[in-house]
C-alpha cells in the first residue's frame, strides 16, 4: 500500500518553527494500525528526514515470558523511545539495570556501586562483566550531564550507545531470569521420572 499526504493537503507549514511539516501514513496490512512517518524542512533550520513517528518500536522482540513484568515494561518503553531520544532511551536502561541488581541483592543506593558489587561478586560470564561496566558510563551521560574536558560541550548519548545498553539487558535477562528457569525445569522434569522410579529427588 503506497504512502498518502494528510487529508486536506500534502503538507503542514508550522509558522512559528520556520518548518514545512510533511505527514504521511498508511494502514498495517496485518492489523490494519496506523503507521505514521513525519519529515519537515524549513529555510532557517535542517531538513528532518522521515521517520517513523507511530508505532514507537524499534523492532525488537519483546522481554522473555521470565523477566518479571515491571522490568520487562521499562525495557520495552526502552526500546520504544530511543530512535526519537536517545538520552531517554538509556535513563530508562539504567533504571531497569538497577531494578536487576538490587532484586539479585545488589541494593547499594549507587548504581555505579552496585554495578561495581556485581562485578567483584564473579558471578557474571567475563563479557557480561565487561559491558554492564560500560553502561556505567553510558548512563552517567543519560541522566548526569558530562563535559568533555578539552572542548567543555556535553557529551550526548549516541543511537548506537543506548542500543548498546538494550543488547546488555538482553543478556542479563538470559542469565538472570531465562537460564535459572530452564534449569529450574530441568529438574524438576527429572525429579518426576526418580520420583515415578520410586527413588529420592535430587538434592
Amino acid at each position: 500500500m503506497a504512502l498518502t499526504g494528510v487529508p486536506g493537503g500534502g503538507v503542514k507549514y508550522d509558522a512559528i518553527g520556520g518548518r514545512r511539516w510533511t505527514v504521511s501514513y498508511m494502514s498495517c496490512p496485518s492489523c490494519n494500525e496506523p503507521i505514521i512517518y513525519l519529515g519537515g524542512d524549513g529555510e532557517r533550520k535542517p531538513t528532518v528526514d522521515n521517520f517513523l513517528a507511530y508505532p514507537l518500536t524499534t523492532g525488537r522482540a519483546p522481554a522473555p515470558s521470565e523477566v518479571p513484568a515491571h522490568i520487562a515494561e521499562d525495557y520495552r518503553e526502552a526500546s520504544a523511545i530511543f530512535q526519537a531520544s536517545p538520552k531517554a532511551s538509556a535513563a530508562l536502561s539504567r533504571r531497569c539495570l538497577q531494578t536487576i541488581l538490587r532484586e539479585h541483592g545488589y541494593a547499594q543506593y549507587n548504581l555505579a556501586e552496585a554495578i561495581q558489587a556485581v562485578i567483584d561478586s564473579g558471578k557474571l560470564p567475563t563479557g557480561v562483566a565487561e559491558n554492564i561496566d560500560a553502561i556505567r558510563n553510558i548512563g552517567n551521560f543519560a541522566a548526569h550531564p558530562m563535559k568533555d574536558t578539552s572542548t567543555g560541550q556535553i557529551l550526548p548519548v549516541e543511537p548506537e550507545e543506548a542500543e548498546w545498553n538494550l543488547d546488555v539487558l538482553e543478556d542479563l535477562f538470559d542469565f538472570f531470569y531465562v537460564q535459572p528457569e530452564r534449569a529450574r525445569q530441568r529438574r524438576a522434569a527429572l525429579d518426576a521420572k526418580l520420583a515415578a522410579a520410586g527413588k529420592p529427588p535430587m538434592k
